[in-house]
């Protein structure tokens, strides 16, 4: 089963966004996602009918953020972006007839509701901005100083 990579991919993007001073184009966000542009705005949509961001056309329009790093967990993304399946493991036979896998697939279900419930407890724990903080910790470490940053840091 091919990882569902959305999260990630639209926190690296926000993360771009939150560091910048300046709106940042879908074409932008593409290079350095190494993406299609049609792929940021498809992303971008389910952030924007939340609240999370905001996008202006035309000279010197792009995306932005609509509220502050510290009010959007990370939970709050994976929300915006349809909540895609945190874990990708699954039964054998989702309907068994077999007593001995009806009781394996209930232990299961019981296991895996309970670690995505504690997962999502985490995701809601994190805010953006605390990745910001995060990446601005590893830029400065590496000995460099912070105002604008490209992909290629």
């Amino acid at each position: 089963m091919k990882r569902d990579s959305r999260l990630s991919g639209v926190l690296h993007c926000l993360l771009h966004m939150a560091e910048l001073t300046r709106p940042v184009t879908s074409e932008w966000l593409a290079q350095a996602m190494q993406t299609n542009p049609v792929v940021i705005r498809r992303l971008m949509a389910g952030l924007r009918d939340a609240g999370f961001v905001a996008s202006a056309k035309g000279h010197g329009g792009g995306w932005v953020l609509s509220c502050a790093p510290e009010h959007i967990t990370l939970r709050d993304i994976h929300e915006a972006v349809g909540a895609p399946q945190l874990l990708a493991v699954g039964h054998r036979e989702e309907s068994p007839g077999c007593l001995v896998e009806q009781a394996v697939n209930t232990a299961l279900e019981q296991a895996y509701g309970e670690a995505e419930a504690l997962l999502l407890e985490r995701l809601g724990s994190i805010t953006l901005a605390a990745l910001s903080r995060d990446f601005q910790r590893r830029f400065a470490a590496r000995g460099r100083s912070f105002h604008e940053v490209s992909h290629d840091v």
